[in-house]
């Protein structure tokens, strides 16, 4: 299990990570109805799948952050955290061409 501490004026805002039913996915607490499914690939790691706008909604809400301190947030202690091969995955969602087009950058 992982917990990163984020210091916030008087209050610390704790976030985990931890272990789904198979000891090798992990699950991000406290993100639960960003929650949208996950991968599963022969020879990979199940890996969970949530829905990033919404884990950032999720923060603004609950935390009382700024958007702009969610995505600060967001992007170092949770996308940003590598725990292993059943780390989390956050998806951004767009289109097709989008994506085509992010990928010829």
């Amino acid at each position: 299990m992982g917990l990163y501490r984020y210091h916030q004026g008087d209050r610390f805002i704790k976030h985990f990570y931890i272990m789904a039913d198979n000891d090798k996915t992990l699950l991000a607490d406290g993100f639960e109805d960003a929650f949208i499914g996950y991968t599963d690939q022969c020879g990979f790691t199940m890996r969970a799948i949530y829905d990033r706008d919404k884990c950032i909604e999720i923060l603004v809400k609950r935390d009382e952050m700024t958007q702009e301190e969610a995505e600060e947030f967001f992007q170092f202690n949770t996308e940003g955290a590598y725990m292993g091969k059943g780390t989390p995955g956050f998806l951004n969602k767009c289109s097709l061409e989008e994506f085509n087009e992010l990928c010829s950058q």
